[in-house]
């Protein structure tokens, strides 16, 4: 996507021999990535780094370092990815880039979520505030451009650029147990994914699913549901991928709202729909689920 932008566009200016098979070389990289082929993906992209730095194409490094990065990262390995990130973002500022550059922003993300990832909370914070803040002034400045400065589709993209990292904040949130702040970041990511994406896109049936978790671990199983049973008649509606996570978790918020009999019925349906998909952790969350609900239903008696 983005990415590949990078480059002089087709027919801007004559492009060298070089950067053709640099960008060939990235291409065949990504598709091995996406074929979830992680060794081949590094091999492609080390003769591309070689290439790029004897051609001395600045933009063609750059973007080559975060292919690398994010290889690195699918790989687990956090270090590793965290130094090509630094390297690719170094490269792109060197260049004419400005800070609140989108590239540099979805970098600066993946940096904060290393950082979560590796319990380095005081970095990991700074990271998520400065993602947020820079593109929520951003997206104010950009409000009243007309669409031959700057299309629909770019402020667009800004905006869901914005709605990751208010999820992807949540979510660090919710994993530190800070139960109200997680909520105010999902209920602000909700928001854009409704708007730009609509209400029956993937991410936004997820986005209400997780809002439903916070508001149910902290207790407010009535708004919980609100939510919660929307984005379970959404994913039926679209055939969502998660359909049986999404009514796991109406069974739950069903359960503390000691609704026994309904629980028990929509935890078999999500049980059912686990196991016709493969997914054995689901199966094995969901049948503790159920025991646990055949506790309750006894001490309830």
């Amino acid at each position: 996507p983005a990415g590949l932008s990078l480059f002089p566009r087709e027919g801007e200016e004559e492009e060298e021999e070089g950067e053709d098979a640099i960008i060939l070389l990235l291409k065949r990289a990504k598709l091995s990535a996406m074929k979830g082929e992680l060794p081949e993906a590094e091999r492609l992209l080390h003769q591309a780094l070689r290439l790029s730095h004897r051609e001395d194409n600045g933009q063609a490094i750059a973007y080559t370092y975060s292919m690398m990065a994010n290889v690195a990262f699918m790989q687990g390995q956090l270090d590793n990815a965290e130094k090509l990130y630094k390297a690719s973002m170094s490269y792109l500022l060197a260049g004419d880039m400005k800070e609140d550059d989108n590239a540099i922003l979805e970098m600066s993300l993946k940096l904060a979520s290393i950082y979560a990832a590796q319990k380095q909370d005081k970095l990991a914070v700074a990271g998520y505030q400065f993602c947020i803040l820079t593109l929520e002034e951003k997206i104010a400045k950009q409000k009243d451009l007309p669409e031959d400065v700057l299309p629909a589709e770019e402020k667009a993209n800004t905006r869901l650029l914005l709605g990751m990292s208010l999820d992807s904040y949540a979510r660090y949130l919710l994993n530190i147990n800070q139960l109200p702040a997680a909520q105010k970041m999902y209920e602000k990511a909700l928001q854009i994914a409704n708007d730009v994406q609509g209400e029956t896109h993937p991410q936004t049936v997820v986005l209400m699913n997780d809002l439903a978790t916070v508001l149910d671990a902290q207790g407010h199983h009535d708004e919980a549901y609100s939510y919660v049973k929307r984005a379970a008649e959404l994913a039926r509606e679209t055939q969502h991928p998660e359909e049986h996570m999404v009514l796991n978790n109406l069974a739950a918020v069903l359960m503390h709202k000691e609704d026994f009999l309904q629980a028990k019925q929509v935890y078999k349906e999500a049980l059912k729909q686990a196991q016709q998909k493969g997914d054995v952790a689901s199966v094995q969350h969901i049948q503790k689920e159920l025991a646990e609900l055949a506790k309750r239903r006894k001490g309830s008696k």
